[in-house]
Parts: structure tokens; sequence; C-alpha cells
């Protein structure tokens, strides 16, 4: 399987399916849970529909898929996600709608997905969040990653200025590899000392 369920102490990862567009639209239409995301707020249930087709639907269809929703096992209703890309950077992400923040959840999953990461071979992963939001840095380090260094992005389609820390860990040993693409691709990239 693609992407394989996982289970934790509290929780339950799997797929999203159609069938969760009420969840999704949830997760992805409060402003304040999607305030520091690339895309702007779903308004609708027919745009939750168009984004669960582009964003998790199409990606199942891959040879390794980690696109999860997190449910708590004793209704399997998703009250966020965890995403990691199958691309170069295999970045790292999350979302879980506000009522259920600072209880440990995305730390919970975040480690489940990390161990399959582990198994299906997946060397690193990195993850990136606004300088604005440390909170979610928080949870990278909670997760074993480690901060390497920041950069500018103008962040689309939201299309303003942000300053990423880009955190990272390696998965199969190798320490001294840092991903470099984000600080290529910035003009402006630096070390913040006080994050080391």
């Amino acid at each position: 399987m693609n992407t394989p369920t996982l289970k934790t102490e509290r929780l339950l990862l799997r797929k999203f399916t159609e069938n969760d567009l009420q969840a999704l639209y949830k997760i992805f239409s409060d402003k304040e849970v999607n305030k520091f995301l690339p895309w702007f707020p779903l308004n609708t249930l027919e745009e939750a529909r168009a984004f669960y087709k582009k964003q998790f639907e199409s990606k199942y269809d891959q040879e390794h898929s980690y696109n999860y929703a997190v449910c708590f096992k004793e209704d399997d209703y998703p009250i966020g996600y965890v995403n990691v890309g199958t691309y170069d950077s295999y970045d790292f992400g999350y979302g879980l709608c506000k009522e259920f923040w600072h209880k440990g959840i995305v730390t919970e999953a975040g480690r489940a997905v990390i161990e399959q990461l582990k198994k299906d071979g997946i060397p690193y992963i990195t993850a990136t969040h606004d300088v604005n939001n440390p909170r979610s840095g928080s949870v990278m380090k909670r997760l074993g990653m480690c901060y390497q260094y920041s950069y500018e992005e103008q962040w689309q389609p939201k299309d303003f200025l942000v300053t990423f820390r880009m955190y990272q860990l390696n998965l199969d040993g190798n320490d001294s590899r840092i991903y470099k693409e984000y600080w290529n691709h910035s003009m402006v990239h630096f070390v913040e000392t006080e994050c080391l």
C-alpha cells in the first residue's frame, strides 16, 4: 500500500477520502489555522472538493504518498493533517484544528510518520516556518529536527514577503547533509545564531 494506515496511542493516520470533505473544509477554511500557509482559506464545500482532488487524491496514486488525515481512534474523524512531499526537499507539513492545539497531537502524529519514512528509506525531511510562527518551529524541534538557516521568499499565491526558518532531520545517519535549495534560490539567506 502506498499510504499505509498508521496508529499511535491516541491517533489513527490514514488517507483522506471524499467522505471527509466536511472535515477538510473545517480544517482549511479556518483563517487562524491557515494564516501561515501558502493557500487562501477555503470558502465553500466545492472549493474543498477541488482542494482534496488536487492536494490529496492525486497524490495517492504515487508509489509512496505521505498525505495523512489525523484522526482520533475513537471517531476516525479528521482534525488535522500531516504531509510529506516526495520531491527532493521531502518537505514536512502539518495543520490542526485550533481546538486541538497544545495537546501534542501533531508531535505524536509526526513521530509515527517519521518512523514510516525511515522504513521506506526516505533519507531526510525538511520543514520551514514563518519567523512570526515560532510555535511551528517548536513542533519541528520536538520531532528532532535541527535549525539550519533562514531565507526570504515571496510567498505564493498570497504574494507577500516571508522570512522562513528551515529545519532538517536526517533519517539515514548522514548528519552532515544540509538541504541547500532554499538557500541557493533566495537572494537573502543567513544563519540566526540564536536558533542554533
